[in-house]
């Protein structure tokens, strides 16, 4: 890839891993529709892996007291809000674990098209508009049980489909089960550690075998993925409670317009 190729890609995909708006889709896109050569395997590698260290970087309290929290709640026999909450954030982690186990194969030979990518794009982003405005929106993480969380991760499952969005696909599925704005952005986060974090090991070691690493393009995607995604989590949360998801479905059905605009023109 060249130099800009690199920069847009990386700034992309951190900036969309939290959006409710697919990185995932993002990052075909450019291949698809613009003729870019494929990033490759590496360069995701390296953009997962700034996407995870901003996360970590940016909830690095909360990490802290859900390891300790949750951990030391098996000596005591009594677990604090955030003990629970770190146990929730396993439970809603299996899911998408299983599902990629079971559908990762098919999902790259069969889902990674424009037509998918402009279907979902607009189908979720509907429903992220509709849970955002029917939502009781009333809601705290203290109120999330288990039954709550396997919910949520059962949606997150279904991100793994190009053009679905991860962090929308969650948000929308905590909003239609009366959380408020920021804690199903928050609880959407905080779940997406593992999840980046097993998906970033996975394709490391793809990436050994392969036995090829382009060490210049790996700096560079981790470095600006992982500012462009800290950044992006930070006004995200700052934002998210006076501006809603309206802008992000109005985006999600303007993209999904004009992916179907260029495969008809095509």
């Amino acid at each position: 890839m060249e130099t800009f190729q690199i920069i847009f890609l990386a700034l992309i995909q951190g900036v969309t891993e939290f959006l409710p708006i697919s990185s995932s889709a993002h990052l075909i896109l450019p291949n698809q529709v613009l003729g870019w050569p494929d990033q490759g395997l590496a360069f995701d590698v390296a953009v997962h892996f700034g996407s995870l260290i901003a996360v970590l970087v940016y909830f690095r309290k909360d990490v802290w007291h859900l390891i300790v929290d949750g951990l030391g709640g098996f000596k005591t026999g009594n677990f604090s809000d955030e003990g629970r909450l770190a146990w929730l954030i396993v439970l809603a982690t299996i899911p998408a674990g299983l599902a990629g186990l079971a559908f990762k194969d098919f999902i790259e030979t069969h889902l990674r098209s424009s037509a998918v990518i402009a279907a979902t794009t607009i189908v979720f982003g509907a429903l992220l508009w509709w849970a955002d405005v029917r939502g009781e929106r009333k809601h705290d993480l203290g109120k999330l049980n288990w039954k709550k969380a396997l919910m949520i991760g059962a949606a997150q499952a279904i991100a793994l489909i190009p053009g679905t969005s991860r962090s929308g696909i969650t948000m929308t599925a905590g909003l239609m089960l009366g959380m408020k704005r920021e804690a199903a952005a928050r609880f959407s986060f905080l779940m997406s550690i593992p999840v980046i974090a097993l998906s970033a090991l996975l394709l490391t070691l793809e990436l050994l075998e392969t036995g090829s690493v382009p060490w210049g393009s790996i700096f560079s995607g981790v470095v600006l993925s992982g500012i462009s995604a800290y950044l992006c989590i930070h006004f995200f949360l700052q934002f998210i409670s006076r501006i809603g998801m309206a802008p992000f479905a109005i985006y999600r059905f303007l993209l999904g317009g004009a992916l179907i605009w260029l495969l008809l023109a095509n």
